[in-house]
């Protein structure tokens, strides 16, 4: 794979807000102008990307009439079909608009909870029209910065409820989603509900329907808080829930940075690849950033283009790695097996149990072996240097 040039067969996606970012920040006014709907896919699909996704009013303005949302769906769809891009994924905006501004499913208010159920309910039946099989939840204003005010747990039933209403709905319209949730810790609440994959994870298992609803990890959001993103994506994956992904790059304790993919942690960015290639995860490697805000509309697609082309590239390394004689007996050797004991652990039973107890080891002998991990990241740091 040498030139690294992405195809629609990697399926890569691309959001309408992330490569329509137009600059804009706490402190600063835009700094792009706007771009429709139709030119990104059109782009998108020039750059070799598979789908494009979008929340409810990326696409449809919240106050549009009906004739201006059926221009405005005629036009995209046209797109699409000239252009062989997809939908895999939809969302609803529930935090731009004000009367968001202390939450939606689980704001104190009944009438906007209610209102955020109907929005989420027009949202799922626009991506089920764009053919969208992958329904994401981002709880961005489901938190608090005073917790004198609403009761957490009130929140998260307020939550469930929602949750379990709108999976019934899909249902009954026999849209066939599969619902992700997205965690994140903070912003643009103080502290928002459901913060890390673990949360989400728990929760899920407290739904009426459990099997419908996985995970929507995303790079920066595990890293703003100072966790492992790897491990997190891995725990996702081993519970059967790994549905959809964010990919991004964020320094660890800054704000929601949404960096080009690799630009940051490339070490962690290798391990992830290698671990949804070798983990044979089949959906959508959404790239969930945007252009640094100094760039011209000519840099956005160079982010774009980078974002896909450094996947690739750490796929290649992935592929090395795993070829790498010198690094597989390293990893051989780390990984110390014992057939007699593995088989006394594997499966509890009074006999396994009595055997292991009586079983005699050397602590010092054990202690006293260094597994190698010096050399094993070092061969890793000069394979992604090149150097190997």
């Amino acid at each position: 794979m040498s030139n690294y040039n992405p195809q629609p067969e990697h399926k890569f996606t691309f959001g309408l807000w992330t490569v329509g970012n137009i600059g804009r920040d706490p402190f600063g006014n835009p700094t792009r102008q706007p771009l429709s709907p139709e030119y990104i896919v059109y782009k998108l699909a020039q750059l070799g990307a598979y789908g494009v996704n979008l929340h409810d009013n990326d696409l449809i303005p919240i106050d549009a009439t009906k004739a201006e949302r059926d221009k405005i769906l005629r036009n995209f769809k046209k797109a699409l079909r000239d252009s062989g891009l997809v939908v895999p994924m939809a969302t609803t905006n529930l935090f731009a608009d004000p009367v968001f501004k202390d939450g939606a499913f689980t704001n104190a208010n009944a009438k906007i909870r209610a209102y955020a159920i109907q929005k989420t309910m027009h949202a799922m039946d626009l991506g089920a029209e764009l053919g969208a099989k992958i329904y994401v939840f981002w709880g961005g204003r489901e938190g608090a910065e005073v917790d004198a005010g609403m009761n957490t747990l009130d929140a998260l039933a307020y939550y469930r409820e929602a949750l379990n209403f709108l999976a019934e709905y899909s249902e009954a319209q026999g849209y066939g989603y599969k619902f992700a949730l997205e965690p994140k810790p903070n912003e643009p609440r103080g502290d928002i509900y459901l913060p890390v994959v673990g949360a989400a994870l728990g929760f899920i298992a407290t739904l009426d329907k459990p099997h419908l609803f996985g995970l929507n990890p995303e790079f920066a959001h595990e890293t703003m808080a100072g966790l492992n993103f790897v491990h997190a994506v891995a725990q996702a994956i081993d519970a059967g829930k790994l549905f959809h992904i964010d990919l991004n790059d964020q320094k660890m304790g800054r704000f929601d940075q949404d960096l080009r993919f690799g630009a940051e942690n490339l070490k962690a960015a290798f391990f992830l690849v290698k671990l949804l290639e070798d983990s044979g995860y089949q959906g959508p490697r959404h790239f969930d950033a945007h252009a640094l805000r100094t760039e011209d509309e000519a840099g956005v697609w160079e982010f774009a283009r980078g974002c896909m082309r450094t996947y690739l590239i750490l796929k290649e390394k992935a592929r090395q790695f795993n070829q790498d004689k010198e690094i597989q007996a390293l990893i051989k050797a780390y990984k110390v097996q014992d057939a007699e004991l593995s088989k006394l652990t594997r499966k509890f039973s009074k006999r396994n149990a009595e055997a292991l107890k009586a079983r005699k080891f050397n602590r010092g002998m054990l202690a006293e072996r260094g597994p190698g991990l010096e050399r094993l990241d070092q061969l890793t740091v000069e394979l992604l240097m090149g150097v190997r």
